[in-house]
């Protein structure tokens, strides 16, 4: 037990050790309440005062919920060494977490967003008391949990930070001197083997395409080995503030299988959104449909995307193309485990059940991803209800047109008919020759109707309950939550811990007697085998039957698409009937309205026709078709 004051502590609650320092869990002797008690050893007496003092003057500057706060500095009882007391901070370090088999490829990306955020504000306050940290690590961003369940992340450990001076600048990090320019991201797949380099982050990369595309930049040129090209931090800071003040919008689009994260600020409109739709998927403007809960969603160009409706991963903006395009799906790589180490070694062991525990652990991340993928509801429902709104709006039109082709036939055949009688009177015969022609059209295009009510009842036969593109194959092909890979999988990978657990503390040991050697050994073949299983569910039963959904739903897309095109030309085909039917209902509507100037004077003249027609059966018909027109209901 060692003390101050007012605090005390344990020398084996140790939390963190360092070349200067080791850091305990401490309590306050009065309240009881938790803190991180920093005490310094000898080593740390042997630099210079101004250095030893550098830490307490710094922290004793700094407020903010970002930096882990500084509460007291005292001597320890005995040794009189200067003690630190600081915030306790007790889910640990980000290393801690990136140790995590979970983020061994890195952290979900709500969490890394949260640390990009808490990381910058730290820094930003840093930046303005005019101080530099000088070992911003993993190590040394802490982590804790706010009011809200959200992770916090501060800075701490200052010994190395110091004030600028008025002719200093803040420069930004090192990269290495052989490294590309442009390149972020770099896989040595040997001990001592060639680095390979890449401008783009791993397929591993736990961060969405979108987030990626917007950070790609920034690791780029913070990375940049010539310090020249290299960005300061006042770039830096306004970069990332820029992604962090963005909102997501959730795009799942169909036929590619993918969902999309765009990253995009509240006044931005719909125009600029569907613009970086298009970057994304490739589909162009002008073959973007958009769904939202069922429904289609219409979004004016100038719409704000604060104004969008509120979407998630679980209900995103559905996306859907009017051409064809390929189905991408889930990208991921293959988690092949290492080549086994068949020779007794405490530390290659170790180390080969962690390389084995973080890559089945990314297997369970990808099956987890890639299951709602496959169910109906994800891919199918949306089109379904689609192609069931697109065949109505169809149905109601071709329901209109044939109406108004019979009821324009009808008005024809009458109108035919009085000037057939006017024309035997040699009366009217031009445009009789007119009226007979329009009859000819019109029997034309009912003819026409007919193939388009076949097409009609083709596609409804399809899209209705027991057609082909209502029919359940997704039951057939791909993995269900009802398959339980996932909970098998973790089965898998709690084994696999526990023995991880034991080698590390195996190779702490540095020798084992030989009864725990032989246990050892025993626990080794066992690692294999759960490697083993672990490989064969994610390959045979759940990547390979991913791939075989996949397929089958580029296949049923195509189904798809050729019902829409179907849908498309109908439509087509309708308006162009209805506009056809509307010029030959113009027409006869305006000889109607023609017809008693025509034949009233001829009457009224005593002209006498060459077929015997009395003066009062002129009118009446004259008159009459007036009303045969009042009836139908196209003139009032």
């Amino acid at each position: 037990m060692q003390s101050t004051t007012n605090y005390l502590w344990l020398i084996s609650d140790l939390l963190g050790q360092g070349a200067t320092a080791n850091v305990y869990r401490g309590r306050h002797k009065k309240t009881g309440d938790l803190y991180a008690v920093k005490v310094f050893n000898n080593l740390s007496f042997l630099r210079p005062l101004d250095v030893q003092m550098r830490e307490f003057e710094v922290l004793k500057k700094l407020n903010h919920k970002n930096i882990v706060k500084l509460f007291a500095v005292e001597e320890e009882s005995n040794t009189r060494h200067k003690v630190l007391v600081m915030e306790y901070c007790p889910c640990g370090s980000l290393y801690t977490v990136l140790e995590e088999a979970s983020n061994a490829y890195g952290l979900p990306e709500d969490e890394f967003l949260i640390v990009l955020h808490d990381v910058v504000a730290g820094m930003n306050h840093l930046r303005e008391y005019g101080i530099v940290h000088r070992d911003i690590k993993p190590g040394n961003i802490m982590r804790v949990i706010g009011e809200d369940g959200h992770s916090v992340y501060k800075l701490t450990d200052f010994g190395a930070a110091r004030e600028l001076e008025d002719d200093e600048q803040f420069v930004s990090l090192y990269a290495p001197r052989h490294k590309p320019p442009g390149t972020i991201s770099g896989h040595q797949k040997c001990e001592n083997g060639k680095i390979e380099w890449s401008t783009e982050m791993p397929v591993s990369c736990s961060l969405s395409k979108g987030l990626q595309s917007l950070l790609t930049p920034v690791l780029a040129n913070i990375l940049e080995a010539d310090q020249e090209k290299c960005w300061g931090f006042d770039q830096f800071f306004a970069e990332t503030s820029d992604i962090l003040h963005r909102t997501v919008v959730y795009v799942f689009s169909l036929q590619q299988a993918t969902l999309h994260h765009i990253y995009i600020h509240e006044y931005n409109t719909a125009a600029l959104f569907q613009d970086l739709l298009c970057r994304r998927t490739s589909i162009a403007l002008h073959n973007q449909e958009l769904l939202y809960e069922g429904r289609r969603l219409i979004l004016d160009p100038n719409r704000q995307a604060k104004t969008f409706p509120t979407t998630s991963r679980d209900n995103p903006i559905m996306l859907v193309s009017r051409e064809s395009v390929t189905t991408v799906g889930l990208i991921f790589e293959d988690p092949s485990p290492p080549k086994v180490q068949p020779r007794y070694d405490l530390d290659l062991d170790a180390s080969y059940a962690k390389v084995l525990l973080n890559r089945y652990s990314y297997s369970c991340i990808v099956i987890f991803l890639s299951v709602p993928s496959l169910t109906s509801n994800v891919i199918l429902y949306p089109f379904r209800e689609l192609m069931k709104e697109d065949y109505s709006e169809i149905q109601h039109k071709k329901n209109e047109v044939f109406h108004l082709c019979g009821y324009c036939t009808q008005i024809l055949e009458k109108t035919e008919q009085l000037f057939e009688a006017f024309m035997q009177a040699n009366m009217l015969s031009t445009e009789y020759d007119e009226i007979s022609d329009m009859h000819k059209k019109i029997l034309r295009i009912s003819s026409s109707l007919e193939p388009i009510e076949r097409t009609t009842q083709d596609i409804k036969s399809k899209i209705l309950p027991g057609g082909v593109l209502t029919e359940s194959w997704t039951q057939q092909v791909g993995t269900h939550p009802e398959d339980r890979n996932v909970e098998k999988i973790k089965v898998l990978l709690d084994a696999i811990t526990a023995i991880y657990q034991q080698f590390k503390k195996d190779k702490a040991e540095r020798r084992l007697p030989y009864n725990e050697e032989q246990i050892h050994k025993f626990d080794k073949q066992k690692l294999v085998l759960h490697a083993s299983k672990a490989r064969s569910l994610f390959t045979e039963e759940c990547a390979m039957k991913y791939r075989l959904f996949i397929s089958k739903s580029e296949e049923w897309m195509r189904k798809v698409h050729h019902v829409r095109k179907q849908l498309l030309g109908l439509s087509g085909q309708l308006i162009s009937i209805e506009k056809e039917v509307t010029i030959l209902m113009e027409r006869a509507i305006k000889l109607q309205e023609q017809l008693p100037q025509k034949v009233l004077p001829l009457v009224s003249s005593g002209m006498k026709p060459q077929a015997y027609l009395s003066q009062n059966t002129l009118v009446e018909m004259t008159l009459g078709f007036g009303t045969l027109t009042l009836d139908g209901g196209l003139r009032g």
